[in-house]
């Protein structure tokens, strides 16, 4: 399985953990503050995921990797954002009535954003460092 597909499946469960999770939460919060946590613990839930299971070995300290990884998704919500309000309000009116429209918009902008994000955390976020690469192939001398 490459990468990219474990990347939008484990993505896709750490979005489900988000959504599960929620209602529970909900038993005893408000819904707003429900919301928020549960959104938090999908958050942990895909940076665990992505960390263990689509790029093991980065050389990055767990911290830095933390930071990276919310810095990513700010960029990829922003993202998201924008290219759903360019296609709801500049692109698609431009075809006249477009069937869906908020809906199409909005999962074209979370397509751009996860490319976005899975390119920011393989780079980023999860990178290997060329010392530590370099430290992990084998030399001719092996």
């Amino acid at each position: 399985m490459t990468q990219l597909v474990r990347f939008l499946l484990l993505g896709g469960t750490a979005a489900a953990i988000n959504w599960i999770v929620r209602f529970p939460l909900s038993l005893f919060l408000p819904f707003p503050a429900a919301v928020f946590v549960a959104y938090l613990i999908g958050m942990t839930a895909g940076f665990t995921l992505y960390r263990s299971y689509v790029f093991p070995g980065s050389s990055l300290p767990l911290g830095v990797q933390i930071g990276l990884f919310l810095v990513v998704n700010s960029v990829g919500a922003v993202i998201v954002l924008a290219v759903s309000l360019a296609l709801l309000n500049i692109a698609f009116p431009a075809f006249g009535d477009v069937p869906f429209a908020e809906a199409l918009a909005h999962g074209t902008g979370i397509g751009v954003g996860a490319a976005a994000n899975f390119i920011g955390h393989k780079y980023l976020t999860f990178r290997i460092t060329p010392f530590a690469r370099a430290k992990s192939e084998p030399s001719l001398r092996d």
